[in-house]
């Protein structure tokens, strides 16, 4: 398994992270358990911010959906970063932690009018605007609220990047935004600037998430500014901003060739600074929004080795107190993992096993073919870069409560989040009043 952020294997032959022993923060906390390396996490922000910020004076907003909670909302703000939200839950979370409402931005494909209300009413900086259907709704809203709502509209720049089919954006077949090519997005243009209620303030792309081309990124910020010109040509309109979404990938496994942040930012920038001369316009603010690569590299998560089965001559299943619940992406995308046995981070590999979930689905599978030390019940398996997407679509399938959160860092380990109880599951059931136990009369 390669050592991210501060991983190193301690004197006991036992993984630690942000100086904490990993082995010890199992018995301190339980296990499924999510760990984020806070020097990592906030060393990837600060990368973020020198190469976009202090380099060009480019805004970056950290993807909330990779990973959000009241500490990560603080320590993004004080690592400067912006903030994107796509619901009214992580609007909520956001503002609860007293994050700066001005440096929000909200997305989202069909945002109710509830959430778009508990927006505009937080005076929060940014509404992304999906489609036409949202833009007619917000525009009755924030004229009913006597609020003039500032927007930047989603477009599709029809570029194809090469990652899974469920999680590509930019292409012109997809639930996200307006189509440039079709003349769609032009038209979504004409009309926001009709509406009282709205104020655009420019445009906004994604091509698609786990990217380690950056051609593609150098493509759509060229497209986009072409946009930029067009609309300026047509209605006299000129962008002042243009947000090109984020989506850079990270190491999960051998084979995967993530880019360095400063090659991503160099590319999207001289793409945007080439056209702006080419055009002789002024420069739009350029907005990045980084989430998997902030936040992914900077989680593990813990589990305890089970049951052991060996079908003979087939393959080795070796179960774990986790799975699909608190990490459902390699059930979903096929994502695949690396591991290490924590209380023998120091042994070489000794077999080949398949780590399996205890859901009570057959594709309840985390890790196939992981070579690893002979491994025994109660061992501590350790699987890297789980901070993006693992406890953001966390469930609570077959009832299993989700997994606590610590912080480490400095050598010592806080919970950000608490582990579910039994009794959190079932908060929420009702008994009607029909279904009420009934005393035996006989």
């Amino acid at each position: 398994m390669k050592l991210n952020g501060t991983m190193q294997v301690n004197t006991a032959g036992h993984l630690e992270i942000g100086g904490c022993d990993t082995v010890e923060l199992a018995r301190e906390f339980g296990t499924p358990l999510y760990v984020l390396d806070e020097a990592c996490f906030r060393q990837n922000c600060r990368d973020y911010y020198r190469f976009f910020t202090h380099k060009y004076g480019a805004e970056v907003v950290y993807a909330g959906k990779a990973l959000l909670n009241l500490a990560v909302c603080r320590m993004v703000d004080e690592e400067g970063l912006g903030l994107d939200v796509v619901s009214g839950g992580e609007l909520y979370t956001a503002l609860k932690a007293g994050f700066p409402a001005e440096k929000i931005y909200f997305h989202g494909n069909n945002k109710s009018p509830a959430e778009l209300g508990m927006a505009l009413r937080a005076g929060i900086g940014i509404i992304v605007v999906d489609n036409m259907c949202e833009l007619e709704l917000l525009d009755g809203i924030a004229c009913d609220l006597g609020i003039k709502a500032d927007i930047i509209l989603r477009l599709t720049p029809g570029v194809e990047a090469h990652t899974h089919e469920y999680i590509k954006t930019g292409q012109v077949d997809s639930k996200f935004g307006l189509v440039i090519e079709n003349g769609q997005a032009l038209a979504g243009v004409k009309k926001t600037l009709e509406k009282s209620g709205i104020t655009l303030r420019g445009f906004h792309c994604h091509i698609g998430s786990q990217i380690f081309e950056l051609s593609p990124y150098f493509d759509a910020a060229e497209i986009m500014m072409s946009f930029i010109q067009l609309v300026y040509e047509k209605t006299g309109y000129l962008a002042k901003t243009l947000n090109l979404g984020g989506g850079l990938g990270v190491y999960y496994v051998k084979g995967d060739k993530p880019r360095q942040i400063q090659e991503y930012a160099e590319v999207v920038m001289s793409a945007v600074l080439r056209k702006v001369k080419e055009y002789g316009i002024p420069a739009p603010k350029v907005v990045v929004e980084p989430g998997r690569s902030i936040s992914g590299p900077a989680g593990s998560t813990l589990y305890t080795v089970g049951a052991v089965k060996e079908i003979p001559g087939i393959r080795k299943y070796i179960a774990v107190d986790g799975g699909m619940g608190d990490n459902p992406r390699p059930a979903l995308y096929q994502s695949r993992y690396e591991a290490c046995l924590a209380n023998k981070a120091n042994q070489m590999a000794g077999e080949t096993v398949s780590i399996a979930g205890k859901c009570c689905e057959s594709g309840d599978m985390l890790i196939w073919d992981a070579e690893l030390p002979v491994a025994a019940p109660g061992d501590i398996l350790a699987v890297s870069c789980t901070g993006a997407y693992n406890y953001s679509m966390s469930m609570n399938y077959n009832r299993l409560p989700r997994p606590a959160m610590a912080l480490a860092g400095g050598g010592r380990a806080e919970l950000i989040n608490r582990r579910e109880s039994y009794g959190d599951l079932i908060k929420n059931d009702i008994i009607p009043g029909r279904l009420a136990f009934k005393s035996d009369s006989k």
